[in-house]
């Protein structure tokens, strides 16, 4: 082994050398423009002292430079943050005033409602208008109130005890009330409050029905289209619309416990409460007839479109107690 070894390197020691590659001199204008060329000393070589000096050169520059790098980049990023904030602040003091209008309502006109409980007085609910940004609706209330038409909301009682409300069952569109408002020449119906109800659901966003509020009921969602049906006039067959169910009148008002967005379907706002909210709380607690929708019979019931079904619907969440008005009217 040791005779392989040596005869490998005599082997190899009898190798040509080949000659080195020339070198390329610079241009001129290379050693001009190369600024290191002046810090290359010319006795020794060039490597070392260029990485020594180019080091601390770089990192002095390296931290000026960094510095500067950084203000300018957190500049670039914090000029479109502020930009965009000052933009999304813009819009949100431009929505601002429609929230405004919607929530910061003044009141202009105050009613009164007394409220009895099996015939005994629990108070006086006052109640503030907006009768300036809501007339239709206000002017409903005003007069159903004070009796200017007619008719009234005295000796009429709460219908309907909900989680979030409380409901008054208004005037009825039959009876004594009916022909009063005949006679009267008013029309209880709810068409032209309709159209205030629609500026003011899109004036306005969010929830309308807040906590204290006082609403009027002018349309209701969950009634169904007429139904279609021949009828024989004069020998000839017509079609004929026959309304399901009926169709409130503008005279059922609800005052919110809670926030009700449930009320914004159907209910138009004129005011709110001022004071007397503990009496609608003793209203909100009277005891109701329980919802029985989950029972079978209930659901074949209302399936099938039987009366009976209907009749007992109205019954849920209806007060075990009279809960009526006994006095009501306008407050200079």
């Amino acid at each position: 082994m040791w005779n392989n070894l040596q005869t490998l390197h005599s082997s190899s020691a009898q190798l040509p050398q080949l000659p080195a590659p020339p070198s390329v001199p610079a241009s001129p204008s290379q050693i001009q423009t190369n600024p290191i060329h002046h810090l290359t000393p010319t006795s020794h070589c060039p490597c070392p002292p260029i990485l020594k000096h180019n080091s601390k050169l770089s990192r002095r520059e390296l931290t000026i430079r960094g510095s500067s790098f950084s203000l300018l980049l957190g500049t670039h990023i914090i000029e479109p943050f502020q930009l965009s904030k000052a933009r999304a602040e813009g819009d949100q003091h431009e929505e601002n005033p429609k929230a405004n209008v919607c929530t910061d309502k003044t009141p202009t006109k105050k009613a009164f409602l007394d409220i009895s409980i099996d015939g005994e007085p629990v108070g006086r609910i006052i109640v503030g208008l907006y009768d300036e940004d809501v007339p239709n609706g206000t002017t409903r209330f005003s007069k159903l109130v004070s009796g200017a038409a007619g008719i009234s909301y005295r000796r009429k009682e709460f219908i309907r005890i909900m989680p979030n409300y409380v409901q008054h069952g208004g005037v009825r569109s039959y009876g004594v009330d009916a022909d009063l408002a005949k006679e009267t020449g008013r029309n209880l119906d709810a068409d032209n409050l309709l159209a205030e109800w629609n500026r003011v659901n899109e004036i306005c966003s969010g929830t309308k029905n807040l906590v204290g509020s006082v609403g009027i009921i002018v349309r209701d969602p969950l009634q169904q289209p007429p139904k279609l049906k021949l009828v024989a006039r004069k020998g000839k067959l017509e079609i004929d619309e026959e309304e399901v169910g009926t169709a409130p009148n503008g005279t059922e008002f609800v005052i919110a416990t809670r926030d009700s967005p449930e009320l914004d379907a159907s209910s138009l706002v004129v005011g709110r409460v001022l004071s007397g909210m503990d009496v609608v709380e003793r209203i909100a607690q009277v005891k109701t007839v329980k919802e029985n929708t989950s029972s079978p019979y209930f659901r074949v019931a209302k399936l099938i479109g039987d009366k009976r079904a209907v009749v007992a619907e109205r019954g849920f969440n209806r007060p075990y107690s009279k809960v009526i008005v006994t006095n009501c009217g306008l407050l200079d």
